[in-house]
């Protein structure tokens, strides 16, 4: 036995390393020195820097965890839970609405008990969309099955990520653990912290991998798992789980005791603060909680008896510890970053009062207040409010609003909001230059296009002042489609940069009815608004003479969350157009790679280390993709070649005015992420047309034209050309092999795309 085998066997402390750090850098400290087998995992704001932070390492060789980047959230849930049958230790992290998309795998795997770990950076819960944290997805989180551990500090992440996978794969437990801390409070506030300094520690206190588990890789031990059940067989399994969870209370208690030996930090159910003989007290969870401590020594100076109850554990619900922590409290205000909808108290609140209801002698007011949503700050002068709402019922002996909002603000005539534009519509955007025939022989369209200054006479559909960054192709690649849009138009943008620049409430950028939704359900959506105005219309409820384009836009990466809905919509053939303006990342959240991220590119999941070189696979081609939809209209285009672009856009309009879905795909640059010139965008995407990277076709009726040929035209360059004007494929040009594999496979789809030109039936 090792020296330090023998230190952990007898429970004494060890060496730890200071440091200065976020909660999602030490969630995945926790996860390298664990070493997981996998992690199946999708970007979203605040959870992302945890893969991008495993990506780096793994690039530099620290740890071993197959990083598997998933096409959503549902599938990053089934990726986990497909490892964890496997027999694999499984790690994961998510936010929001990301949550909420795993929601439908989370009772799977917790129901036929098999452990994970997943890091819950708590958020608001679109809609309207707010990318700061509250606990509205922490909230659907309770009724999964899953234990749930709340981290109030960095320190509290790094230990209770060591604690969790211990807790998971206990004989009495086997089940999925969550670890749940706040979005940017904890998150990205850095703090000063501790972690072994030898991952061997944190190895050696969780332990191997139990073998007990089923597991569908041993072929000698064959298992069915996941069979239907009748109604007894689910109550029993059922009844199985919550005696499993309830068991789980205990033995967190155990584990946390003996992490305490080694560690020197003590994670008991309740962090009790001042609770000794408090006789008024807040409930808050994480990072509120520490905010209030400072309130409750003002009280305490004063000779008021104030006290914080934390959780540590909220799943098993801590009932007994509550009790007894409550026996002399007067009044107790439950402090909640979420609501429970219609129920007139939240969930833990009304889990507090259900706990002291079993205790005859309790007469404790319990008061609830919803507070912070959206990420709204809580500083000690809030904890202040809360105590005197407490201490005024302590008072009075009740009540006066057990339930309430606070911080809300009552909305006042004199700042009604105002229009900033006046509203633009029909004949202004209605040229009457552009002119769409089918040819006779043919059936193609034929497209007459005056010069494109004339154009300009068209207002732009995006007003002035949208926040893009500079250089930002998506913005006026879109302008300039619009070019060949006539009249008036509906647009979705799917949650992403173009979005996120041209609508934050109060402002908004769009000229035009606009909609936002999320990546995986624009597609469905603009199906129901084109439907349901189709059929008023044939209802006599809308002027038959009326016409409106839909226009769903798309882009960072939201054609991998939403493949499935755009290829339904595209299927059933509904009258409208899908944009895709593919900037090769999902660059709203930070530049992390998606399914189009070209091979070898450098993001912030596909890092460049001694270990690793980019992207390791292919990139993929949506346009191919619903094409095999057979759609009447597909297309390619930039903004380098306007009149190409120009023209496919009054195509596509009338392909959706006539005969059904149309899609195309435009290369924008992002020069942030792809580390290139804010003026070079036009220049970049021209070269990756030139280089036969991005091919300028459609697809018209299923029969496929190239309508920019760089052979042809004596433009073709190498592709090395191409990268070497981004930052990030610099490393690529100084691999030759990798520069040969890239080039070889845009010439092999380079290649089949000419057949398909010369081959109708191709």
């Amino acid at each position: 036995m090792s020296t330090m085998e023998q230190d952990l066997k007898l429970g004494q402390p060890m060496n730890q390393i200071d440091a200065f750090e976020t909660g999602n850098e030490m969630a995945a400290k926790a996860a390298a020195q664990i070493n997981y087998h996998l992690m199946g995992y999708f970007p979203i704001t605040p959870s992302t820097e945890i893969a991008q932070l495993l990506d780096q390492m793994k690039s530099k060789g620290l740890h071993d965890i197959q990083m598997v980047p998933a096409d959503g959230e549902h599938g990053s849930a089934g990726i986990c839970y497909g490892a964890s049958a496997a027999g694999a230790r499984v790690f994961n992290a998510t936010s929001s609405n990301g949550f909420l998309y795993m929601l439908e795998q989370m009772p799977v795997q917790s129901g036929t008990r098999f452990p994970m770990v997943l890091n819950l950076v708590t958020r608001a819960v679109s809609g309207p969309l707010d990318i700061r944290g509250d606990h509205s997805d922490l909230y659907y989180a309770l009724n999964t099955g899953w234990i749930i551990l709340t981290a109030s500090t960095p320190q509290a992440v790094y230990d209770m990520n060591i604690i969790a996978l211990k807790l998971a794969e206990h004989s009495e437990v086997r089940l999925p653990v969550i670890v749940a801390f706040d979005g940017f409070f904890t998150s990205h506030q850095k703090r000063k912290v501790q972690y072994f300094g030898d991952k061997q520690v944190v190895r050696s206190f969780v332990g191997e991998r139990p073998v007990r588990y089923p597991d569908v890789s041993d072929s000698k031990h064959p298992v069915t798992i996941g069979a239907h059940m009748n109604g007894d067989d689910l109550l029993n399994n059922h009844y199985q789980l919550s005696e499993a969870i309830g068991r789980a209370g205990e033995i967190y208690q155990e584990i946390a005791k003996e992490y305490a030996l080694i560690s020197e930090r003590e994670y008991p159910v309740l962090d009790l603060y001042r609770m000794e003989d408090a006789e008024v007290a807040l409930f808050l969870l994480n990072s509120a909680a520490e905010s209030a401590k400072d309130a409750v020594d003002r009280l305490r100076s004063r000779g008021i008896k104030a006290g914080i109850i934390k959780p540590n554990i909220i799943r098993p619900f801590p009932s007994e510890a509550i009790r007894q922590a409550m026996k002399g409290v007067k009044a107790l205000l439950v402090g909640e970053r979420a609501d429970s909808y219609g129920a007139h108290g939240a969930n833990l609140a009304h889990e507090v009062k259900s706990a002291l209801q079993e205790d005859a002698s309790n007469q404790t007011i319990v008061l609830n207040r919803i507070f912070g949503l959206g990420g709204k700050d809580f500083y000690q002068d809030d904890a202040d409010a809360f105590f005197s709402f407490a201490l005024q019922a302590a008072a009075d002996g009740k009540a006066e609003k057990p339930f309430d909002y606070y911080g809300h603000n009552p909305g006042l005539q004199e700042n009604k909001l105002e229009a900033g534009l006046e509203p633009m519509y029909g004949s202004v955007f209605q040229s009457g230059l552009i002119q769409v025939t089918p040819e006779e022989t043919t059936g193609r369209l034929k497209v007459k296009l005056p010069p494109i200054r004339s154009l300009t006479v068209k207002p732009r559909r995006l007003a002035p002042g949208h926040g893009a960054c500079p250089g930002c192709g998506s913005i006026s690649a879109l302008e300039l489609f619009y070019k060949g849009i006539e009249g008036d138009i509906v647009t979705l943008f799917q949650t992403g940069c173009a979005y996120v620049v041209t609508a934050g409430y109060p402002y908004s950028s769009h000229k035009q009815s606009f909609v936002h939704n999320l990546f995986q359900n624009g597609a469905a959506t603009v199906s129901g608004m084109v439907e349901a105005f189709l059929e008023k219309k044939r209802r006599g409820e809308i002027e038959i003479s009326d016409e409106i384009t839909f226009i769903m836009v798309t882009g960072d990466g939201g054609m991998d969350i939403g493949m499935g809905p755009a290829i339904g919509a595209a299927l059933r053939n509904h009258k409208m157009i899908i944009l895709e303006y593919d900037n090769e990342g999902y660059m709203n959240t930070g530049s992390q790679l998606s399914y189009s991220t070209p091979f070898g590119h450098m993001t912030s999941t596909s890092s460049v280390g001694k270990a690793q070189k980019g992207k390791s696979f292919h990139h993929k081609d949506t346009a191919q993709i619903m094409a095999a939809t057979n759609i009447p209209y597909v297309f390619t285009g930039v903004e380098s070649h306007p009149q190409d672009l120009i023209m496919k856009a009054a195509k596509a309009q009338w392909y959706a005015a006539n005969e059904g879905f149309a899609y195309g795909k435009l290369l924008t640059a992002c020069p942030l992420n792809w580390k290139s010139e804010d003026d070079q965008g036009t220049d970049i995407v021209k070269a990756a047309v030139d280089c036969c990277f991005f091919p300028l076709y459609e697809i018209e009726r299923g029969v496929t034209k190239i309508t920019y040929n760089p052979d042809d035209k004596q433009k073709r360059i190498p592709v090395s050309d191409w990268l070497k004007l981004m930052g990030k494929t610099k490393h690529m040009l100084n691999d030759e092999e990798m520069v040969n594999h890239f080039s070889a496979e845009v010439e092999h789809r380079w290649l089949r795309l000419k057949a398909k030109d010369e081959h109708p039936l191709l």
